[in-house]
């Protein structure tokens, strides 16, 4: 019987991880189809995935066994096979998926431009989550940058999506934006935005091992390290975007800026096991930000169409930026996969950087069913 391959991580403890080899259905039940996921990319970005797994549903885009996740990735794959009358064995599509060989989709709601996975378990999730863009029709795809379309696109229309609820809000009357975890890449992409812009101030606040990078960056005007919070301008009307996770910094934060912290968006947690911020901290309370929903506002103002336009001017204004600090490294197998799977779990990988991943052999298998 065919089978699977499927990278699973506990679910209470992320350090616990292991392999599973679970059968492939022998016929496709009707408007299901086979994806072959070709590769994907592994960015601190997954593990703020784990950490918020069980209160925004992450953990149910891909079942496992009791105790067990999948973890949701980036990714690209191509259709195996296909019992939908409107998804052809050939396409490419680009969306979330499992670190595995395969995944069966439930393709309903197949249009020109995406098919929709309605199974059951993803129902209650957004939109955005569910959806696989067809590369055929995807107007941000180019064969030669689907590594940074990996790497970067989920991520960049995170940090797109905050920088336009920023604007939206007036920018919370603030003239100076403190990015925590300053050299990750959806920190970047959003100083990258605000700069854009012309935002305001965006100061980067990173750690010492990270900052000859993050300053060698154009989109902050300043850097500072974790601990030359205090050396920041109190009396500055400000607001956080916290992408670290460690409640020491946004103590911090807070705390010496007080009143004339006007807005606290948490966005991601690079620091995963760091102490959790304080409760009843002085300035506006840390809001954790969930981008469909700036998305879903902005489709229906904008138009699906509109949205696109304005995301993808954005978008190639970002790429060509990373071509100057982005580095491509690619591997194969399971080794590898569980390697850097524990290097970006525990921060050591670099933020120059970008891990883009494939369980099928390095010498690659061309076979539409891995025996």
């Amino acid at each position: 019987m065919a089978k699977s391959l499927d990278f699973l991580v506990r679910r209470d403890d992320w350090r616990t991880c292991r392999f599973d080899e679970p059968a492939l259905p022998d016929a496709l039940p009707a408007e299901h189809v086979l994806l072959k996921v070709d590769r994907f990319a592994l960015t601190a970005n997954n593990i703020t995935y784990a950490l918020t797994g069980d209160m925004l549903g992450y953990w149910t885009f891909f079942p496992a066994a009791d105790g067990w996740g999948r973890l949701p990735v980036m990714g690209f794959a191509d259709v195996v096979e296909s019992a939908h009358p409107a998804v052809a064995p050939g396409e490419r599509v680009f969306g979330f998926f499992p670190m595995s060989t395969h995944l069966v989709a439930h393709a309903g709601d197949a249009g020109a431009a995406s098919f929709t996975d309605v199974a059951a378990h993803r129902a209650a999730t957004a939109l955005a989550y569910r959806q696989y863009l067809r590369t055929g029709t995807d107007a941000l795809y180019e064969p030669a940058r689907e590594d940074a379309l990996l790497l970067l696109r989920g991520l960049f229309l995170t940090s797109f999506l905050v920088d336009d609820f920023l604007a939206d809000q007036h920018d919370f009357g603030a003239h100076t934006f403190l990015v925590t975890s300053a050299s990750s890449k959806t920190a970047i992409a959003l100083a990258f935005s605000l700069a854009a812009r012309g935002a305001g101030e965006v100061v980067g606040l990173t750690s010492a091992r990270n900052h000859a990078f993050v300053s060698a960056l154009s989109c902050y005007d300043r850097v500072l390290r974790y601990d030359e919070i205090t050396t920041l301008d109190a009396s500055a009307p400000s607001v956080l975007v916290e992408h670290s996770g460690d409640g020491a910094i946004v103590n911090a934060i807070h705390r010496h800026l007080a009143g004339n912290l006007e807005h606290s968006a948490v966005i991601g947690a690079t620091h995963w096991n760091g102490t959790r911020p304080a409760r009843d901290l002085p300035g506006a309370p840390p809001t954790f930000f969930f981008a469909p929903l700036q998305m879903e506002k902005r489709q229906k103002e904008w138009g699906p169409a509109g949205f696109q336009d304005k995301l993808g001017t954005a978008w190639r204004h970002f790429v060509a930026f990373s071509d100057a600090w982005l580095h491509v490294v690619r591997d194969h197998g399971r080794d590898a996969v569980e390697r850097v799977y524990r290097e970006v779990l525990e921060g050591a990988t670099r933020p120059d950087q970008g891990h883009v991943l494939s369980l099928w052999p390095a010498a690659g298998d061309d076979s539409r069913r891995s025996a």
